[in-house]
């Protein structure tokens, strides 16, 4: 199964943010950015690609530990981002170090448990907003979220997330997200 760690945004700041970047939607090329969701918004801490079954056991009591080990902590989504002209980003504000700890914890423990993790990228607290199909000059999507500073909201639990890819072959089709375990933070 296709897995991956995160937290995720309780409702009412994921509407706040919908709402800020809903003008985005209008800025010239739009039509060539793939939107992600907002009901599968998420912080991804480490993603863990293609995990055999076998390993689920002791890759939740991994979780379990890491997700214990690290406290319940503040963020709000602030600012906007882009990595060159291919993803468009909201950024985090607040207790970012205690998340890329909970991040580095979360990563350690899947590898302890035999996960190949995808260590490629050092972990930076961004959630996804749109991908480019098409060159879109995504400067201008960023800066009309550089001002954005959401609510604050407390993050309290680690989930481990299953990404279902879709079978049907429509195109735009996107996949599904099952939580398969979560837990809360510090407990």
């Amino acid at each position: 199964m296709r897995l991956f760690a995160a937290v995720s945004p309780p409702p009412e700041v994921v509407a706040e943010l919908a709402a800020a970047v809903d003008p985005l939607h209008s800025l010239p090329g739009a039509e060539h950015l793939r939107w992600t969701e907002p009901r599968t918004w998420h912080f991804t801490l480490a993603f863990l690609g293609e995990v055999d079954e076998a390993l689920l056991p002791e890759l939740t009591e991994r979780l379990a530990r890491a997700a214990h080990r690290h406290p319940p902590h503040e963020l709000r989504f602030a600012g906007g981002g882009r990595f060159g002209d291919r993803i468009l980003w909201v950024g985090a504000d607040g207790e970012r170090t205690v998340l890329r700890d909970l991040a580095r914890s979360t990563a350690a423990g899947a590898r302890r448990a035999g996960v190949a993790v995808d260590s490629t990228h050092d972990f930076r607290a961004h959630l996804t907003l749109a991908r480019a199909t098409d060159p879109v000059h995504l400067r201008p999507y960023a800066e009309g979220l550089a001002d954005f500073a959401g609510t604050p909201w407390t993050v309290d639990r680690l989930e481990l997330v299953r990404s279902v890819l879709p079978a049907s072959g429509i195109r735009g089709e996107r996949p599904r997200y099952e939580t398969v375990a979560a837990w809360g933070l510090g407990h």
